[in-house]
């Protein structure tokens, strides 16, 4: 993949070319759904200290539960609050493919999304930011993944930044398949273990709460409360509550090939006239 810069140096180009490949500086972008100034992003880029190099490329404000969605009706602005942190006027996505294709003096050998508050769990996949970033790079062919504390209370995200840097560590040296990326959740608290677990079946239940603006307006807020006491055995949300780290991985190809055959008994019946 060739990353265009042309017309304005928002990264320094790192001075690496003279050492040898085997032990070249690792370049590290990091992005995530919350905004350039969420601590759960500083604290993921203390994590990974002395893992690479980091370069910030974050949303310049909150953008949770915006999925993979791009702004292709409104133009992007990039803010540069210091030499290693840039500030987007868009999605986690758009974050992504401006750092790849813009930014970046180089392209990354590594994209981490997070450190999110609150789990990205089941089908909250679906319309995470978080995950979108690290989907986004992975769908342009740079290895990623998305990490996600299980809490919303008492953040303390030291033991993700620690993982975040260990897993890390582990992708520069081992790689990950083209098209795949790797969804991590770490629960509060106590850390037992780590485990490779599904995404779970839907166990949450969607709440629409209607309410009335000082006006006499009415508005809706929408919710969802998980029932964990029914997640799957070898699930992310059993994971979390046996206070283990979930590693699921996700790929880009979302097509179901055991249903084909399947569905492939249908075209006598749908054949056109």
């Amino acid at each position: 993949m060739s990353v265009r810069h042309e017309e304005v140096c928002y990264f320094s180009p790192s001075r690496t070319g003279n050492e040898r490949f085997h032990m070249r500086t690792k370049h590290i972008l990091i992005t995530n759904d919350d905004g350039i100034y969420a601590p759960g992003l500083k604290a993921l880029e203390s994590g990974l200290a002395g893992v690479g190099e980091v370069a910030v490329v974050a949303p310049d404000r909150e953008m949770s539960a915006s999925s993979q969605s791009i702004s292709v009706h409104v133009p992007l602005r990039v803010h540069k609050l210091d030499e290693r942190r840039l500030a987007v006027t868009g999605t986690p996505a758009d974050t992504v493919i401006l750092a790849l294709y813009r930014l970046l003096p180089q392209k990354p050998d590594l994209v981490i999304s997070g450190i999110n508050p609150g789990g990205n769990l089941g089908e909250n996949v679906i319309y995470s930011g978080t995950v979108a970033a690290a989907m986004e790079a992975t769908l342009h062919g740079v290895p990623a993944f998305a990490i996600s504390l299980a809490t919303r209370k008492y953040l303390d995200f030291s033991a993700a930044a620690l993982f975040a840097g260990q897993l890390a560590r582990v992708i520069l040296e081992e790689g990950l398949p083209p098209g795949l990326m790797l969804n991590v959740n770490v629960p509060r608290g106590e850390v037992r273990g780590v485990r490779i677990a599904r995404q779970s079946q839907k166990i949450s239940q969607n709440l629409v709460h209607e309410k009335v603006d000082p006006r006499g307006r009415p508005y809706f807020w929408l919710d969802e409360t998980a029932r964990i006491e029914s997640a799957e055995a070898d699930s992310d949300y059993a994971a979390i509550r046996a206070h283990e780290i979930s590693i699921t991985p996700l790929q880009v190809d979302r097509t179901d090939y055991s249903s084909l055959r399947k569905l492939t008994e249908w075209l006598p019946r749908l054949a056109p006239g």
